[in-house]
């Protein structure tokens, strides 16, 4: 298909759950193949339901919403996302761990040994393939994760704040090695999170929402290179950055 098509596109989306209160509300947006963009917003405006709708986990009361053209169940394969807590198997070592999704679509022994040795050295973890998650740290567990969701060869990630229970040191190294993975393989990344600085450090574009219900309330582009390192943090400009979307994520917030 064409690069046109939006590579994910909601439309009048709302959610209501059994309360029969709204969730969501009118929820419109594009975005573009190779964009990152982070759901920001206050708790309770949606930001994590949002994006099990377009991965296709929650279903939408109201609106539509399109990956790649088609409907999100029906772009599963596609997609991976991955979760605030790893999700790691106790009992699975880490290269098994890595290779759960491979397994499920039936790849051959051969295939998952190649794959998984391949996203392990991806993310640096080749030396702990046969450890156990008990045996690895809070940053580790993550890079697992990470590396069991590209295993699939995905071209979404859909990330629901993969690195909020991890020290701040570990939180920036595993910001910049996701964004290095990116540039190298041309995902899109929708990223929900609560910080301004994580939201400012990653994304191309900002994705604003107001709660009770959630809905959009701006959309702010990032004025920053799009190659960042660990340097960017130390700029003036970072931070004038962070201080532009906090302030206009107060405004939403009293508005």
């Amino acid at each position: 298909m064409s690069d046109a098509i939006p590579e994910i596109a909601l439309c009048g989306v709302s959610k209501r759950f059994h309360s029969g209160a709204p969730v969501l509300e009118e929820i419109t947006l594009s975005i573009a193949k190779g964009e990152f963009v982070s759901f920001l917003g206050p708790s309770g405006c949606g930001k994590s339901t949002l994006l099990r709708m377009i991965a296709g986990l929650t279903p939408v009361s109201a609106g539509e919403i399109a990956v790649n053209g088609i409907t999100p169940a029906n772009a599963r394969e596609m997609m991976s996302f991955i979760f605030q807590d790893a999700t790691l198997l106790p009992w699975r070592n880490v290269e098994r761990n890595v290779g759960l999704g491979l397994e499920l679509e039936w790849a051959t022994r051969a295939v998952r040994t190649r794959k998984v040795a391949e996203m392990l050295a991806l993310v640096g973890l080749s030396s702990v393939a046969r450890l156990y998650p008990r045996q690895l740290s809070g940053g580790m567990k993550m890079r697992v994760s990470i590396a069991r969701a590209l295993a699939t060869r995905p071209r979404i990630l859909l990330m629901d704040e993969p690195f909020a229970a991890l020290d701040e040191i570990t939180r920036d190294r595993m910001n910049e090695e996701l964004l290095r993975l990116q540039r190298q393989h041309g995902w899109t990344v929708v990223f929900v999170t609560h910080s301004v600085a994580e939201a400012v450090f990653l994304s191309s574009r900002i994705v604003l929402l107001a709660a009770h219900p959630g809905r959009v309330r701006e959309v702010v582009t990032v004025d920053l290179q799009s190659s960042r390192t660990g340097e960017t943090r130390t700029s003036e400009k970072f931070e004038d950055e962070v201080s532009r979307v906090a302030g206009i994520l107060r405004g939403v917030h009293t508005a």
